[in-house]
């Protein structure tokens, strides 16, 4: 795309887009997240896995500054987000979308991207140029007089994908951002996403499709009951298996010893 003009390469050190060191969240007597320590370089595409209820979503939720973590510390972006400054620093280069999309029911498509743009402070002209070809590329262009409350849950993703991407931002975090999203749109933000971290920007994912996540992470970390089971590169990972053995091996699920339906035995 024309306007992600990150400088590509890499550095000559890698600098961490995340890092999280003894995380914890508790929820009253249940810790949804504990003691995570997450490690995320710049210029990557991490994939963040884990079955339901892991505590993915609640860390998605610390990282962006929408839950306060119990204990531990937060570093975004070289940035200690329990400061106030740095934290909104911190929030105008980065890009969301979180599971539970959070759109303006009442507005069009192109009103919402406007006012994602002048939110982000992006000069109007620019926010212009980037609406329009974002509701191109998410093919948005036909439904440009519907409100979003009108919106299928596809198109409320793809919409809310745009807005993410209209600031140019430097850390993108996606929270089952492909769920209910059609073929052709798949294989677009596939390609966005891709062209995003070439161009130097860091993606976060969190996905349940582990086809996805083999195609286009760079890195992985899995956590099980809050705790982080494994890390690492998808290199290291498929040279001894399949993603899917791995995940399975280390959160500690059996499916051939599962119980089957008695009436399909």
């Amino acid at each position: 795309m024309p306007y992600l003009m990150k400088p590509p390469g890499k550095p000559a050190f890698m600098k961490l887009a995340i890092e999280t060191t003894c995380l914890v969240r508790d929820f009253g007597s249940f810790r949804a997240v504990n003691e995570l320590d997450l490690r995320v370089e710049e210029g990557r595409f991490y994939g963040f896995l884990g079955p339901n209820g892991a505590g993915k979503s609640t860390t998605l939720k610390m990282l962006t500054g929408l839950l306060t973590p119990t204990s531990g510390t937060i570093r975004v972006l070289g940035e200690d987000i329990s400061d106030p400054k740095c934290a909104l620093a911190v929030r105008r280069r980065i890009g969301v979308v979180p599971e539970n999309l959070a759109l303006f029911d009442n507005l069009t498509a192109r009103e919402y991207l406007t006012f994602v743009g002048r939110m982000y402070r992006v000069p109007r002209e620019t926010v212009r140029q980037r609406r329009d070809e974002l509701l191109e590329m998410m093919d948005l262009v036909h439904d440009e007089g519907k409100l979003t409350c009108d919106f299928s849950h596809g198109m409320k993703k793809k919409l809310a994908l745009a807005a993410a991407l209209i600031p140019d931002p430097d850390l993108l975090f996606l929270d089952e951002a492909f769920e209910g999203v059609d073929a052709v749109a798949c294989k677009v933000l596939r390609d966005t996403l891709k062209r995003c971290v070439e161009r130097g920007a860091t993606v976060f994912l969190t996905s349940h499709v582990l086809e996805i996540v083999e195609k286009l992470c760079t890195d992985i970390g899995i956590i099980s009951h809050g705790r982080m089971v494994h890390q690492g590169t998808m290199e290291e990972l498929q040279r001894a298996g399949t993603l899917e053995d791995k995940f399975i091996s280390v959160v500690g699920e059996n499916p051939e010893g599962s119980k089957m339906l008695s009436w399909l035995e």
